[in-house]
């Protein structure tokens, strides 16, 4: 069936919206804190609202869409026909939860496993990130420009403090080597915040050995539509049903970075 995509981005841009109101008005509240993986994985009672409220309200209007959400609370797909949203509805929990800023709403709306439209909703900064496949990326509907060119020694690369010490998945030397090289280094605990700077040129690129596809779904559709480029950490595609390394990056320093200063031990 042919799908209406304006509709669809209306009722997308509804929730969003009425999922962030959520999140503003109870930010001060008390919420119930569990943990995940481990201790420093959290989980809130609103991360979980928030997914049900998003699930329950497109299975009401497109009952033949899915969603792929972090919490476990949409559909369960091993392969990615029909449209697909993926949610993470509050991607930097640590954030949310000590620091009340710095975190995201971030979906993506794929469709048989191509990305069509990408929203990242900053809460606090009331920054709405949108790009629409084939027609430009926006911020609170004003048009992003594409992404310039800029040299390694002039970059600011968004990378986690972790991986510069002794780890399984990064050769650490490598990256302290990378760090020295470059102007500046950053770490924002949000891949989606993280994304979007990338593709706004704020920081040119984001390094990470471990992502699930909600957390990359709809920054991979905005960060592409401004020139930017996202892969694995050996250059390989990235897949919204499985979890991979992600490299996220202004394209003229992509392949520097691959060849010279990232080194990945797949687990």
């Amino acid at each position: 069936m042919n799908e209406d995509w304006i509709e669809i981005e209306r009722f997308a841009r509804k929730l969003l919206f009425e999922a962030a109101g959520n999140i503003k008005t109870s930010l001060y509240d008390s919420i119930t804190i569990n943990t995940k993986s481990n201790e420093n994985d959290l989980v809130t009672n609103k991360d979980e609202e928030i997914e049900k409220f998003f699930y329950k309200e497109i299975k009401s209007k497109y009952p033949d869409h899915f969603l792929l959400g972090e919490e476990g609370k949409g559909d369960e797909l091993n392969k990615v026909n029909g449209i697909v949203w993926i949610l993470d509805p509050i991607d930097g929990t640590m954030n949310f939860v000590h620091q009340k800023r710095n975190f995201a709403i971030s979906l993506g709306i794929y469709e048989n496993g191509i990305g069509k439209m990408g929203f990242i909703f900053d809460v606090i900064h009331n920054e709405l990130y949108f790009a629409k496949k084939g027609e430009g990326a926006f911020l609170n509907d004003k048009k992003i420009e594409p992404l310039k060119e800029v040299v390694l020694e002039e970059a600011i690369i968004a990378v986690n403090a972790i991986w510069l010490t002794k780890n399984r998945y990064l050769n650490h030397e490598k990256l302290a080597s990378l760090v020295r090289k470059i102007r500046g280094s950053r770490s924002y605990g949000s891949a989606a915040i993280e994304m979007v700077y990338v593709a706004t040129g704020r920081i040119d690129a984001y390094i990470t050995p471990r992502l699930s596809p909600w957390d990359f779904a709809a920054g991979k559709i905005i960060v592409e539509e401004l020139g930017g480029l996202c892969t694995t950490l050996t250059n390989e595609e990235l897949s919204i049903l499985n979890k991979s390394s992600v490299l996220v990056s202004n394209s003229s320093i992509q392949k520097e970075l691959l060849t010279n200063y990232i080194e990945f031990f797949p687990k």
